[in-house]
C-alpha cells in the first residue's frame, strides 16, 4: 500500500478534552437516581438487629395496613434460589450461599423483609412496622476461630454450594481454600543466611462510592423486567437476577447510566434482585437507594486478612525462599473469596523472581461480620503489605538500600515465574513471560522525584519529638483474566463520516469511554470528537465481562481496535472502488482515504456513497477479544513521614508513585488514576477503619466517624508516568487503576520504622497504636 504524507489525528498519549467532561460538570448527565417515573413505588430493606439468627417468624399485616404501603416480601414469598452476589463470570468461582431473602440471617445489616410504599419516609416507617421473631444464635466474630470444632456453623443449609470443583466446606465454615508451592522450602531456607518471619494483619475498609447502590425497575409494554441500576457488571446482573427470579434473560434488560464510582462494591449483585422483584409483584416502577449507612454495612468491603509470612535471603540480599500463608475473612458469605486469596498470591509472589522455593497457603471463612467482597487490589493489597514490610526488614538487618534489595530481586524483561501458571483466579494460571517492564525506570525517576539520596539530610528538618523517616515498596498487579475474560465492541459509519461505538465496557467515571474512544478514532484517523460511545446496555451493547480487574483499556480497548480495523478496511474499500484504483493503492489520510496520485474521497463521501448510490450497504462491523496473559503494570513508591513521639500522630510529608502502565492512552486519565488509587490507599492506611461492638454491630457507619481521606489531609504527592510498550494491549497499553492502591500501606508502615525503629503489624496507623508501641518499646 502506498503511504500518503497526509496529515493526521493521532489521538492516543493526547489528553483530549474528556468526552463527557463538559456534562458532567454541568450537572446535565444522568446518574440513576436523577431518573423518576410515573406512578413509582420507593422500596426500603427490613436489616437484621443480630449477627446470627434464624427467623422464626414474620408479621406484616400492620405495615400492609397502612396507607400508602403497596406491598412487603419476605422469604416466604419468593422462590428459593441458591446463587452468589459476585459479579463474576459463569460458572462462577464463587459458592451459591446467598438468596433474595432467607429464613436465616448472618450479620447485622442482612437483609428481612422488603417494603415498597408511596414515599421513602413511608417506606421506612412501615418497616418499623414489621414484628419479626428470632431464634438468635451465637456468633462466629474470631476468623481464627471460625473453623474449631464445635464452632456455630453459619451455613447450615442444605443447599449452599459451589458449581465448579473448588474446595469448600460450609460445615467447618471453610468458604474456600488455596495452595500451591515450587522448589524445596526447607532446603532454601536452610541455605538462607537471614531469615525473616512475622504476622501481619490487613483491616476492614469501605469503598465508599460517591453515589451509594441504587436501582430503578420496572415492566415495559411487553412485559420485560428493565432495570436501570449503578453497576460494573451490566450482564452479569442479567445473568444472576433471571436466575434467581427464575427468568429467561430474555426477560431481563439492564441499563447502566453514569455511574458515581464503584470500586469493586459495584461488581456485586445487591440490590438489584429484590428491586426487580417487586416490581414484578406490584405492577409498578420501583427505585430503591441505599443510606450511606447501608453502604458501609451491607453493601461490601475489603476482606480482612491475617498474614503470616516467612522470607529467607543471602547475605547480599537475594531471595531464596517465601512462605506466605493467609486467613481471609469473607464475612458472611463468601462471594469473591477464592478469586481475591488468590490475588494474594498471584500478583505479589511472581515480582520476586530470585525465590528458588515459594510456597503459598489461603483460607478462607466465614464468620459473622460485613461480607467482602471486589475491591480495588482485589487480594494484593493485603498481602503487600506483609511482603513489602518482611522485605524492609531484610534490609535494615542486612543493612542494605531497600532500594537495591528491590532491584536485585525484581522480575526482569524475558523472565517468568511459576506462579503465573500454577496460580490463577480460581483456577490455574497461564504462563507467561515479561516483556514491557519498567521497574527499574520507576525506581530511578521515583527516587530522583522523591529525593531518596537525600533523606538523611532531611532527618534534620524534624526536632523536639519528632522523628523523620522514608519507605519504599515495589508492585505489580495484572491486566484482565487471561483465558477467561472476554470483550466485544460494534462501530458503524454515519453520513457525516462520524462513527457509532457500541460497547459493553462500563465507564465508572474513570473515562473509558473517552479512552475507547481514542483507541476507535486513532485506528481510524479522525478526532475523538468524530466518535459517539453508547455504553453498557444488554439490549443494545456488545457483550463485556464489565469493569474489573484493571481489564477495560487492555481487554476492552483491544476489542474496539480489533473492529476499528475492520471498519478502517471497509471504508479503503470503498475508498478504491470511488477512486478507480486497486485497494494495495490506497491509504487513510485525515478523515478521507488517499491514492498514490494525491486523489482523495472524504469520510462523508465514502459513507453518503456506500448509502445510497453503488453497493449499497451499511459499512460497520463488530469484533470481540479475550486476553491471553495478563501483562502487569509495575510501580514502585515512595514515602516520607514525620512521626511525634509524643502524640503518636503520623504526618505524611511526601509521597512519589512512579508507575509503568505501557501507553498511556490519555495520560491526564492515566495520572488521575495513579492518583485516586493512592489516596484510596493513603485513606487505608492512615485513617479508615471499622470499629464493632461485641456482638458485631459496626459502631461508625457514616462519614462523621468514618474517616476517609480529605484535601486538607493531603501531603506533596507526585504521580510519574514511566512509559513502556506492551505488545498485546491496544497500542502499547496496560493497566493502570488499581495497582497504586497497593502501596501506601507498606510504603507508610517502613517509613515509619525508619523515623522510629517500630514496625506496625496492623493498619490503619492511628496515634493510639503507635503510643502502644512506643510504650511497649519504652518498657523494654
Amino acid at each position: 500500500m502506498s503511504e500518503q504524507k497526509t496529515a493526521n489525528f493521532a489521538q492516543v498519549g493526547k489528553s483530549v478534552q474528556k468526552i463527557d467532561g463538559l456534562a458532567l460538570a454541568c450537572g446535565k448527565d444522568k446518574f440513576v437516581e436523577d431518573y423518576d417515573m410515573q406512578n413509582q413505588l420507593y422500596l426500603k430493606v427490613l436489616r437484621s438487629p443480630h449477627a446470627h439468627a434464624r427467623i422464626l417468624s414474620i408479621d406484616s399485616s400492620e405495615a400492609e395496613a397502612m396507607e400508602g404501603v403497596a406491598a412487603v416480601l419476605t422469604h416466604a414469598d419468593l422462590p428459593r434460589v441458591p446463587h452468589t452476589t459476585a459479579g463474576q463470570g459463569y460458572p462462577e468461582p464463587s459458592p451459591y450461599d446467598s438468596h433474595t431473602l432467607d429464613n436465616k440471617v448472618r450479620y447485622v445489616g442482612d437483609r428481612v423483609a422488603a417494603i415498597a410504599a408511596e414515599t421513602p419516609e413511608l417506606a421506612r416507617e412501615a418497616a418499623q412496622k414489621i414484628k419479626v421473631e428470632y431464634e438468635v444464635l451465637e456468633p462466629v466474630l474470631d476468623p481464627r476461630k471460625a473453623t474449631d470444632e464445635g464452632a456455630p456453623v453459619i451455613h447450615d443449609e442444605d443447599d449452599c454450594k459451589v458449581i465448579i470443583p473448588i474446595p469448600y466446606e460450609p460445615e467447618r465454615n471453610l468458604a474456600s481454600a488455596v495452595e500451591f508451592s515450587f522448589g524445596d522450602l526447607e532446603e532454601e531456607f536452610a541455605k538462607s543466611d537471614i531469615i525473616v518471619e512475622d504476622e501481619y494483619e490487613s483491616h476492614y475498609a469501605q469503598h465508599c462510592p460517591v453515589e451509594p447502590h441504587v436501582c430503578i425497575s420496572y415492566i415495559d409494554s411487553r412485559g420485560r423486567v428493565v432495570i436501570r441500576t449503578s453497576t460494573q457488571v451490566p450482564f452479569h446482573v442479567r445473568r444472576i437476577v433471571a436466575q434467581r427470579l427464575e427468568l429467561p434473560e430474555k426477560k431481563i434488560r439492564v441499563i447502566k447510566p453514569r455511574i458515581g464510582g464503584g470500586f469493586g462494591a459495584k461488581q456485586e449483585v445487591l440490590v438489584e434482585d429484590i428491586v426487580a422483584a417487586m416490581a414484578m409483584k406490584t405492577g409498578r416502577p420501583v427505585k430503591f437507594l441505599m443510606t450511606r449507612e447501608e453502604e458501609f454495612v451491607s453493601s461490601r468491603t475489603r476482606h480482612p486478612q491475617i498474614i503470616n509470612v516467612t522470607i529467607g535471603a543471602d547475605s547480599d540480599g537475594t531471595i531464596r525462599a517465601i512462605n506466605l500463608d493467609v486467613l481471609m475473612n469473607t464475612g458472611a458469605y463468601g462471594g469473591h473469596a477464592l478469586t481475591v486469596v488468590c490475588n494474594s498470591g498471584s500478583k505479589v509472589l511472581p515480582l520476586y523472581n530470585t525465590a528458588k522455593a515459594v510456597k503459598f497457603n489461603g483460607k478462607v471463612v466465614y464468620t459473622n461480620l460485613p461480607v467482602g467482597g471486589a475491591y480495588r487490589g482485589y487480594g494484593a493489597t493485603q498481602t503487600y503489605f506483609a511482603v513489602e514490610s518482611a522485605l524492609d526488614e531484610i534490609a535494615h538487618r542486612l543493612d542494605i538500600d531497600p532500594v537495591k534489595l528491590r532491584e536485585i530481586n525484581h522480575i526482569k524483561n524475558g523472565e517468568t515465574s511459576p506462579v503465573f501458571a500454577a496460580l490463577g483466579e480460581g483456577k490455574e494460571g497461564v504462563e507467561q513471560t515479561i516483556e514491557s517492564c519498567g521497574l527499574p525506570q520507576c525506581l530511578e525517576q521515583g527516587k530522583e522525584a522523591f529525593g531518596w539520596d537525600t533523606r538523611e539530610e532531611r532527618r534534620s528538618l524534624s526536632s523536639g519529638s519528632k522523628r523523620r523517616g522514608f519507605g519504599i515498596c515495589t508492585l505489580m498487579q495484572g491486566s484482565s483474566i487471561p483465558e477467561i475474560d472476554m470483550a466485544a465492541a460494534s462501530i458503524k459509519m454515519n453520513e457525516d463520516g462520524s462513527f457509532n461505538l457500541l460497547m459493553g465496557a462500563t465507564d465508572l467515571g474513570t473515562g473509558s469511554d473517552t479512552v475507547l474512544s481514542q483507541i476507535a478514532a486513532e485506528t481510524l484517523n479522525v478526532p475523538t470528537e468524530d466518535i459517539i460511545p453508547y455504553s453498557s446496555d444488554t439490549d443494545l451493547t456488545p457483550f463485556d465481562v464489565g469493569a474489573y480487574a484493571s481489564s477495560t483499556t487492555y481487554l476492552s480497548g483491544k476489542a474496539v481496535d480489533k473492529c476499528a480495523g475492520k471498519v478502517k478496511q471497509q471504508i479503503l474499500k470503498v475508498g478504491a472502488e470511488m477512486l478507480e484504483v486497486e485497494l494495495e493503492d490506497v491509504s487513510l489520510g485525515a478523515k478521507k482515504v488517499v491514492d498514490s496520485s494525491g486523489n482523495e474521497v472524504s469520510y462523508e463521501e465514502i459513507a453518503t456513497y456506500s448509502l445510497y448510490e453503488s453497493n449499497q450497504h451499511q459499512i460497520a462491523a463488530h469484533d470481540s477479544s479475550i486476553s491471553h496473559k495478563s501483562p502487569p503494570p509495575f510501580s514502585a513508591h515512595f514515602a516520607e513521614v514525620e512521626v511525634d513521639t509524643e502524640t503518636g500522630k503520623v504526618e505524611l510529608i511526601q509521597y512519589v508513585n512512579a508507575t509503568d502502565c505501557g501507553t498511556a492512552i490519555h495520560p491526564r486519565l492515566a495520572e488521575g488514576q495513579c492518583e485516586g488509587a493512592t489516596v484510596n490507599g493513603l485513606s487505608f492506611a492512615l485513617t479508615e477503619e471499622y470499629q464493632f461492638s461485641s456482638r458485631g454491630k459496626m459502631l461508625n457507619a457514616s462519614f462523621d466517624s468514618y474517616n476517609i481521606y480529605k484535601m486538607p489531609d493531603m501531603p506533596e504527592l507526585k504521580c510519574i508516568l514511566v512509559p513502556t510498550y506492551e505488545e498485546t494491549g491496544p497500542y502499547g497499553a496496560k493497566s493502570v487503576s488499581e495497582i497504586g492502591i497497593n502501596g501506601p500501606l507498606p510504603a507508610i508502615g517502613n517509613a515509619i520504622f525508619d523515623a522510629v525503629g517500630i514496625r506496625i503489624k496492623e493498619g490503619p496507623f492511628k496515634p493510639d497504636k503507635l503510643l502502644a508501641e512506643l510504650e511497649k518499646t519504652e518498657a523494654r
